[in-house]
């Protein structure tokens, strides 16, 4: 599913318009993300949190050339899913 097939299923799910389900998952993305620069969690009780980690510099290799390169530190974002989340997958 891409953002577009899931602005339309929101708005169907929930009788919105498009516009107003595209503005409605624009927002919560926008503000997830400044969430996680503050460094803080988001936490969807059932759906699953959203966090930001350190990942540590480490070597790894040029796949072209198979000369070894330094790969630099830098944060990235984890998302544990929840309990009910992960049940309706199985």
């Amino acid at each position: 599913m891409n953002k577009a097939q899931l602005i339309d299923a929101i708005a169907a799910s929930a009788k919105l318009t498009k516009v107003d389900s595209k503005k409605a998952l624009d927002a919560f993305i926008k503000e997830t993300a400044k969430s996680l620069k503050k460094g803080d969690k988001v936490a969807l009780v059932g759906f699953g949190t959203f966090s930001v980690t350190k990942r540590g510099a480490r070597k790894g290799r040029n796949p072209r050339t198979g000369k070894e390169i330094q790969i630099p530190a830098k944060k990235v974002v984890k998302f544990k899913p929840g309990n009910e989340l992960s049940k309706l997958v199985k």
